[in-house]
């Protein structure tokens, strides 16, 4: 029977692997280059020559994205607002040609509405010079940079509005559609404000693949034709009522956005949440696990996608249960801490999963969708019964209103949090998985990572 430790040491190391492969910093070098006096981002290629250049950070990513341009653009770059709630920015040595604000997240703040006022005021001087400007978009920037749609609706009402969005179950591209009804920033507003100028959007994404424009409310891109309806979404979730009058009074009287520009209008994404389940995948097998990547388990109802993945990693063993010794058995890759006579003796198969479950808050405990993601594998008759682990983390490192990323759990969890006196369906009752976890020393507690590519779920077992 392969030793439970060993297996928490390995899902712990390919989640720290998969996350350094996503450095937004790396990926701007990667992706951004200047070519004489042109600037290139992949297939994407504008002359600068003399022109001004500006930017625009918004989000988790932004002051590591703000360090990679700098070092790429140097002094070409004129200018620059940053907000994020990354408060490490010292750290990454951004120097005094931008303006930098601590939005708000979860909620916006009062440096979320100052952050667009200053936004505002370099997009209306660079729409004057029809200069170059290059927004850098992040996931979690909804909230750090804001300014309502009218003079009625206060920060309070932004608050209470984000607070009731985020926690109603809705989809991303539900909510965003209700955000941007009340704002002047989301749904390509505040690109709007400059249509004279060229404008490339550099996204780290934290969105479905292909639903891009839902990164940050998408201040750059207009919402797609298809987009839902605000008033729809509202009827769905009956959030009518619950909303502040001021900010259902501006959905009533939202109108689509009529912009039209014939300057430059380009976005590309630097990394989604794709490329760290690759990454993670990558390193499973490189500790010769046999490895799958359920990408089709990614953003069901928190209770059904958990399921699944049970359900998913057991067929996997069965599969693969009978397979030959595999390359950690060799030797030739073992965890780091092991000696020689503690490798695994059997075939370990790893389950890769991403993506967003729809977790609705039900109480006023602490917690996020990847704690309680964990706390509810650990109740299933298949983790119980086989020799399992299974990490639950956000790539940004803050789980819903919590500090921690998420939380590493183990088929001996349930026993050793009744031995203590927790209770499993009271913490879900009481959405506290948080408390839960740090009563059995389970939590993992990254901080800030600097980056935001939605959730990474990893789940081993062996016989």
């Amino acid at each position: 029977m392969a030793n439970l430790t060993q297996l928490r040491i390995a899902a712990r190391e390919i989640f720290d692997e998969a996350l350094r492969t996503i450095d937004p910093t790396a990926a701007i070098r990667a992706h951004l280059r200047v070519d004489g006096d042109s600037l290139r981002a992949r297939e994407i290629s504008t002359e600068i020559g003399k022109r001004t250049i500006y930017s625009i950070a918004i989000g988790k990513a932004a002051a590591k994205m703000a360090t990679g341009l700098n070092q790429i653009l140097g002094e070409r770059l004129s200018s620059g607002v940053i907000t994020t709630n990354d408060t490490r920015l010292k750290a990454n040595r951004l120097d005094n040609k931008w303006q930098i604000f601590y939005g708000g997240h979860p909620e916006p703040n009062e440096s979320s509405l100052a952050a667009a006022d200053a936004a505002f005021e370099l997009l209306d001087r660079a729409n004057q010079e029809q200069a170059l400007i290059l927004f850098l978009v992040s996931g979690g920037g909804s909230a750090m940079i804001e300014s309502p749609a009218n003079g009625t609706i206060s920060l309070d009402d932004l608050k209470a509005a984000n607070r009731l969005l985020v926690n109603c179950g809705a989809s991303i591209s539900e909510i965003n559609s209700v955000r941007c009804a009340f704002s002047a920033v989301k749904g390509g507003k505040l690109a709007a404000r400059a249509p004279n100028c060229d404008q490339i959007t550099l996204i780290v994404s934290d969105v479905p693949e292909g639903e891009e424009r839902n990164v940050a409310s998408g201040p750059t891109v207009t919402p797609p034709d298809d987009a839902p309806n605000p008033q729809d979404v509202l009827a769905r979730y009956h959030l009518r009522s619950e909303l502040p009058a001021n900010i259902v009074q501006a959905i009533e009287k939202a109108r689509p956005l009529n912009s039209t520009s014939d300057a430059m209008r380009e976005h590309l994404v630097l990394s989604s949440n794709s490329d760290v389940l690759q990454a993670a995948a990558k390193a499973a097998r490189q500790r010769g696990f046999i490895t799958e990547i359920a990408s089709d388990i990614s953003d069901q109802p928190i209770e059904e996608g958990c399921d699944l993945l049970l359900g998913r990693l057991e067929m996997l063993r069965a599969k693969h249960g009978n397979k030959s010794p595999n390359r950690l058995e060799a030797g030739l890759v073992p965890p780091v801490g092991t000696v020689a006579d503690s490798k695994l003796k059997r075939s370990v198969v790893c389950l890769i999963s991403g993506g967003e479950f729809a977790c609705p808050v039900h109480g006023s405990g602490i917690g996020g969708r990847n704690l309680e993601s964990a706390l509810r594998l650990t109740r299933s008759r298949n983790m119980i019964s086989s020799n399992t682990v299974a990490l639950c983390a956000g790539t940004d490192g803050i789980d819903g209103n919590s500090p921690a990323a998420g939380a590493i759990v183990d088929n001996t969890t349930i026993d050793r949090a009744t031995a203590i006196g927790l209770d499993v369906e009271d913490s879900l009752r009481r959405s506290d998985s948080y408390s839960f976890f740090v009563a059995l020393g389970e939590v993992i507690a990254t901080g800030p990572t600097g980056t935001n590519v939605r959730d990474l779920r990893i789940l081993l077992t062996a016989d």
